[in-house]
């Protein structure tokens, strides 16, 4: 019996890209073929611009295959945060691509509104084309989205757009076409500019929003205010400062500083930041990597504690300012607290070293006096625990 291993969800996610795309490559690879063809034949610059618009929608289908791929790996000791922002390359590439393909369109039917005799005549096999290209690239524009969507992938949005933009670009084909059949010679030609122009349009747009990803965009204000909503709507959590997002292929990454009580045990902040975590990845669908810096204060308007010594060296110095103290020897716990430039102490001493309560009083009060003998010390809370 063969056991399979199983699939992760970046390589589970690569294989439906990897499906839409080719389905969609196959398309504009017939699509092409026929708009080029019935372009030459019907004589129609319109119609041979949308091929060259399918065609470039054929590079830019084996790039985004490529993408996808390498995009899916698992993150490894040079690419820690995986590589998901090879979709973002990719994408930019693809945007470029159509922004050369638009601009060379543009060109050559710019060239010929200024030289009519080069301006072409075409046939209504050329209406056919245009019609059937039409229905075929909406179809693949309203499955390549719903699929985009459900996986969150830019890059196939991306796809799905250019299949939209076929398909207006046909329509407008459609009337260029139309338009020169009836007698205004020229409208082909400025049907082929007004492809072009919705080709760069598209391009651009896309590039665009690539270059922001890359770049560390976060999400947009909606997203950030939900993600804040969660991590406040957390038990234990006090505020929340320094929150930032950015995004990373279909993924979202989230930092976030949260205050919490200043005297939790350290285990016990740290599970509130774990419940946070796990809330923001199970509950937002982009979010899969959380990053939480725990804080005792707002270390925004704090005073830093920075500058402040380390415990060893707060230790020895209030062993040698207690020495003359003899119930100093029973200390069982000494709990520092680094809180807004300064140090507070909490005691704690056996039951039977307080004595009567006057007694305790009086102990506590030595034990704080000689600790503020350093500057750096807030206050001292002795308690006694049988």
């Amino acid at each position: 019996m063969t056991i399979k291993e199983p699939i992760d969800a970046d390589t589970q996610r690569y294989h439906v890209i990897r499906k839409v795309t080719l389905i969609g490559a196959a398309s504009n690879v017939v699509l092409a073929i026929a708009q080029f063809a019935f372009g030459v034949l019907g004589h129609s610059q319109a119609l041979i611009a949308d091929g060259i618009h399918s065609l470039s929608d054929l590079v830019t289908d084996i790039l985004g295959v490529f993408g996808a791929k390498h995009a899916s790996r698992a993150a490894d000791a040079e690419h820690p945060y995986g590589h998901g922002r090879i979709e973002a390359v990719v994408t930019v590439a693809l945007g470029m691509v159509l922004t050369f393909a638009a601009t060379f369109i543009m060109f050559d039917a710019t060239r010929r509104l200024f030289e009519p005799q080069r301006l072409l005549q075409p046939d209504w096999t050329v209406l056919a084309v245009a019609a059937v290209s039409v229905a075929v690239k909406e179809m693949m524009y309203r499955y390549t989205l719903r699929i985009a969507r459900a996986i969150r992938s830019g890059l196939l949005q991306t796809n799905a757009w250019h299949h939209r933009s076929d398909a207006l670009s046909s329509i407008i084909v459609i009337v260029g076409v139309g338009g020169t059949m009836s007698g205004l010679n020229y409208l082909d030609a400025i049907a082929a500019i007004g492809v072009a122009v919705m080709i760069a349009r598209v391009g651009l747009t896309q590039a665009w929003a690539a270059v922001q990803e890359l770049i560390d965009q976060g999400l947009d204000a909606e997203h950030v205010a939900n993600i804040r909503s969660k991590i406040l709507a957390e038990s234990g959590v006090r505020e929340l400062h320094l929150l930032r997002t950015r995004r990373v292929g279909g993924n979202a990454f989230v930092d976030v500083h949260i205050l919490v009580d200043p005297r939790l045990s350290v285990s016990e902040a740290h599970q509130i930041s774990e419940a946070v975590r796990v809330r923001l990845i199970a509950e937002i669908d982009e979010v899969s990597d959380v990053t939480i810096h725990i804080d005792p204060e707002d270390d925004l308007i704090a005073k830093p504690s920075t500058g402040l010594p380390p415990r060893e060296v707060v230790l020895a110095t209030l062993k040698q300012h207690w020495a003359a103290i003899p119930q100093a020897a029973q200390l069982h716990d000494t709990t520092l607290h680094y809180l807004d430039g300064k140090i507070h102490v909490d005691l704690a001493l056996p039951l039977s070293a307080a004595g009567s309560v006057e007694h305790a009083r009086a102990l506590a009060q030595q034990f704080a006096q000689l600790a503020k003998k350093e500057e750096y010390i807030a206050d001292v809370k002795v308690g006694f625990e049988g």
